[in-house]
């Protein structure tokens, strides 16, 4: 085990010297207990809500990758363009053949 010290409220530490005499066990012991319960308790919460988001949007549709721009720019007016609803036209990369 490693020595640690920690500040506390001077009413927490009161509550805590309570507890430890009522369960007949040494503060130390009673604060090990806490932190190692808190440490899993908070470990368990990060596992659970790490991933959380996959799949919070999911449309439906199979084909919003391909669609990105039209999506992302619908209703709006980029800079210098005319009319209403117009977004840009995609980049997309031509295949290049590999030569060997």
């Amino acid at each position: 085990m490693k020595r640690t010290t920690i500040f506390i409220d001077e009413s927490v530490e009161a509550d805590l010297h309570a507890l430890a005499r009522r369960q007949q066990r040494p503060v130390a012991a009673v604060v090990r207990e806490a932190v190692a319960q808190y440490v899993v308790a908070e470990r368990q919460a990060a596992s659970q809500s790490r991933l959380g988001f996959v799949g919070i949007g999911r449309s439906g549709a199979s084909d919003t990758a391909e669609r990105q721009d039209e999506i992302v720019f619908k209703g709006l007016t980029p800079h210098g363009a005319g009319e209403q609803g117009a977004y840009p036209t995609p980049h997309r990369r031509a295949h290049s053949r590999k030569r060997g």
